[in-house]
């Protein structure tokens, strides 16, 4: 099964930055298609962008304008930056190969209110 691990969380202030990794523990960030998505306490786990092995991104309206995902093949990691955060970005952060339904244990980033 395709696993990823997760990195990068942390705690933020408003309108903050951060960069979050999924390196491929075994399989491959480039071979198929790649998404994000997260999961606030509470509520469901979302998707928030997806990764197209040409390089096409798609992003969730939530986030679009604010995030923006990319890849380096070479260190067979895929990353998600996230700016001008709020504290409704507050979750946990998974990545995942599509078609799959495996899940890591995600990166927690939290922002402060």
């Amino acid at each position: 099964q395709a696993q990823f691990v997760e990195s990068g969380g942390d705690l933020v202030q408003p309108g903050g930055s951060l960069t979050l990794s999924c390196a491929g523990a075994g399989s491959s960030v480039s071979a198929d298609i790649m998404t994000w998505h997260r999961q606030a306490p509470g509520k469901a786990r979302e998707w928030i962008a997806t990764l197209f092995p040409g390089g096409a991104t798609f992003y969730a309206d939530s986030v679009k304008g604010r995030f923006a995902v990319s890849r380096d093949e070479g260190k067979n990691t895929m990353y998600l930056q996230l700016n001008d955060l709020t504290p409704e970005d507050t979750a946990t952060y998974y990545c995942q190969q599509h078609g799959t339904t495996t899940w890591g244990q995600g990166t927690q980033v939290t922002v402060l209110s």
